[in-house]
């Protein structure tokens, strides 16, 4: 109930809206909107909802009296006629019907239905009571309209049940991370149904500087999920306005919060909302996708984030990506262009009135900040049906988004600042992309979804398994022979932390003579963004191959030689080059992986499913498996919207075999998907990591 304001008059034909009623429960059950604020009535386009209006006097239902409502977006507004139920709801246009059992001599219960194209924002909603002599004018609420994927005109219908629980109404993710030969699944609290967020998503459209600039225009364009689907993109992050999040990639995080250390959107949009529009640092792109992905779903569109494992960025749009090695199998810093051992995008569900049906559905939308798209930073949508289909003029960003997930890989070997050999890899890049399954936590496999099987290979341009000679520059002509020495590089196993890592060279000779090799490899520390660092371990040795022979070399990095090097959470680039003593020929193979950590254990008493303002004591361990102790062990425990910040404990020596222990007390002051994170950290070096979610219901 609310108090109903505005220009009242008095008079014995006069009649004052006393009270408003705006049937929030009742709505929110019908809306699918249950949870999403308690502040306002949240509803959804194309579908009626009811708003009850009680007066002083029964004058207001005499026959010369006239209800209109009116909608409002800032200057704009819209009247609305209350009429009766003899008309059906108009859906193009905004419409209000009282029905005959809503009809009562001091209150009347009116249906009210907005256009299913209707704008997504936060409407003021007044009442004019007419007659003959006067006009009183009532200030009636305001309510949020959201778009309304349930229903099949909107342009982000979704037909299948699950998947709208999936993807508008589960607060519950897991971000895919690693490698594509170790993936690491890490929860995510999306957070819709967390106090603030929802004042967030709507303070962040009134921001953004198509609403500065001119806020007729951008409510009006409002109804468009392309359009709020690349508005919302660039606000993510805050590289051209008031956006949300710092990106950092590298350096100290001491001035905000590690990447690494998010758990979940709510948090960050409370903290955004609370400064003022200072933005959060700091982020990276599976922080930026999660966020995106939070304000979508909010917003009424559903979305998924998605990881690509082994995403190129292409800089000078060929849709090719050069990396540059020594002829000692080191990986240099001498191209502009990337290969990411995994990026996180989103993906948007719309249809796409703009282009033909073809090209409806799931949508990629990056606000990861990388390249400016029409001046700002922002990456799409852009249909994966076009990316498949490799339509590159398709809006918005396709060239870019193709060379993501399929560009060809140029492979450089130089030395003395010449290039000494050349190679194509056409089928390193976009090797796996996933997501979320729908109800599970494992991933579903959407590669198919981008790629196309691969052209058939040019002679002599092998693929990365069997990895070909590297030509002397130039010489890339379709009827070169296939090399008579292939060289493999593969992992005997993920490796993981503590144990050694080893790896195995095959060398096959399809030649009828001997050949001398000299073998080179390297393994580097690299972020999962950017190039290698120097080389921290080297190998270099001699193989004599017979004619015809195949060799199988096994080499093994030991733990005391990456200790204090490689943690948890990173990965290597590893190389081998293989030079032919009497022909100068070189080979190369490559491989990158990432490292298995240990676990830390998490149980919540009484199990996963608690109720609100139930306090509960939550157990986290870590053992130290590791053949050494570990010095200035810290375990931290945190969990947004189970307690206030951070609880830690310490100890000086961790012994092998020895556990460190934390109990933390967990109580939810809000319904939904909470998860729980345990950091363990060793020398001030991120070592393991834990996650566990629980799963809080009303009393």
């Amino acid at each position: 109930m609310q108090q109903a304001s505005g220009n009242i008059s008095s008079g014995s034909n006069s009649s004052r809206l006393k009270l408003v009623n705006f049937e929030n429960e009742d709505n929110h059950i019908s809306h699918q909107t249950q949870g999403l604020s308690s502040n306002y009535l949240v509803v959804r386009r194309g579908k009626p909802f009811k708003v009850t209006l009680m007066f002083d006097n029964q004058a207001w239902n005499r026959p010369n009296h006239r209800l209109v409502l009116e909608a409002r977006l800032g200057d704009l507004s819209v009247r609305i006629p209350v009429r009766s139920p003899s008309n059906s709801f108009e859906p193009l246009g905004w419409s209000a019907m009282i029905y005959p059992g809503d009809l009562h001599p001091l209150s009347v219960t009116v249906h009210i239905c907005a256009p299913v194209q209707s704008s997504v924002a936060l409407y003021e909603l007044h009442l004019d009571i007419e007659t003959p002599q006067r006009r009183l004018t009532y200030e009636v609420g305001k309510f949020v309209l959201l778009c309304n994927p349930w229903l099949k005109e909107d342009p982000v219908y979704m037909p299948l049940d699950v998947q709208l629980t999936e993807y508008v109404q589960s607060d519950y993710g897991v971000v895919y991370m690693g490698t594509e030969t170790n993936v690491v699944g890490r929860p995510w609290s999306f957070g819709q149904y967390e106090p603030g967020v929802l004042e967030a998503c709507l303070k962040l459209l009134q921001v953004s500087p198509q609403h500065l600039s001119d806020n007729e225009k951008d409510y009006m364009a409002r109804a468009d999920p392309v359009y709020l689907s690349r508005v919302v993109c660039a606000m993510v992050n805050c590289n051209d306005d008031l956006g949300i999040l710092q990106g950092k990639w590298q350096g100290s995080y001491t001035d905000g919060r590690k990447p690494t250390d998010w758990s979940g959107s709510a948090d960050i949009l409370n903290q955004w909302l609370s400064s003022n529009c200072k933005p959060v640092k700091y982020g990276q792109c599976w922080v930026f996708g999660a966020v995106l992905c939070s304000v979508m779903r909010v917003l009424g569109v559903p979305s998924r984030l998605v990881t690509v494992f082994n995403a190129a960025h292409d800089t000078n749009g060929n849709v090719k990506v050069e990396e540059v090695y020594s002829t000692c199998g080191e990986k240099l810093n001498l191209s502009k262009d990337s290969i990411w051992n995994f990026h996180v995008w989103v993906e948007c569900w719309m249809r796409r009135d703009d282009l033909s049906a073809e090209f409806d559905g799931w949508q990629v939308v990056d606000p990861t900040p990388q390249e400016t798209s029409a001046g700002m930073y922002r990456c799409g949508p852009c249909p994966v049906a076009a990316i498949l289909q490799r339509r590159l003029r398709a809006p918005y960003d396709a060239p870019f988004l193709y060379a993501s997930v399929d560009a060809d890989v140029i492979r450089l070997v130089i030395r003395d600042q010449h290039v000494v050999g050349s190679m194509v890899e056409p089928d390193i890049v976009g090797r796996l992309i996933c997501t979320k399954s729908v109800g599970l936590d494992s991933p579903e496999n959407l590669t198919w979804t981008y790629k196309q099987k691969r052209r058939e290979q040019h002679p002599g341009l092998m693929s990365s398994s069997q990895m070909s000679r590297i030509q002397p520059r130039g010489i890339t002509s379709p009827g070169a022979m296939a090399p008579s020495l292939q060289v493999s590089l593969t992992m005997d196993k993920v490796p993981s932390l503590g144990e050694d890592i080893r790896m195995t060279v095959t060398v096959s000779n399809g030649s009828g003579s001997p050949r001398d090799l000299l073998e080179h490899i390297s393994a580097q520390l690299k972020e999962y963004d950017s190039s290698p660092q120097k080389s921290f371990w080297v190998f270099h040795g001699q193989v004599v191959i017979q004619p015809f022979q195949v060799l199988r070399l096994h080499h093994f990095i030991s733990y005391s030689d990456y200790s204090s090097i490689l943690a948890g959470e990173d990965f290597v680039n590893l190389a081998v080059v293989m030079k032919d003593t009497r022909t100068k020929e070189r080979f190369l193979a490559a491989q990158e992986f990432s490292i298995q950590a240990p676990q830390v254990s998490i149980e919540v008493e009484g199990g996963d499913s608690m109720q609100m303002q139930e306090e509960r004591a939550a157990h986290v361990s870590f053992t130290n498996r590791f053949s050494k102790a570990l010095m200035e062990v810290v375990l931290t425990v945190e969990g947004s919207g189970l307690f206030l910040g951070k609880q830690d404990t310490r100890v000086a020596v961790l012994e092998p075999g020895k556990t460190i222990r934390k109990k933390v007390s967990v109580m939810a002051t809000s319904p939904g998907t909470k998860v729980l994170m345990a950091t363990l950290s060793h020398s001030n070096i991120t070592a393991s990591r834990g996650f566990h979610k629980v799963s809080v219901v009303l009393p």
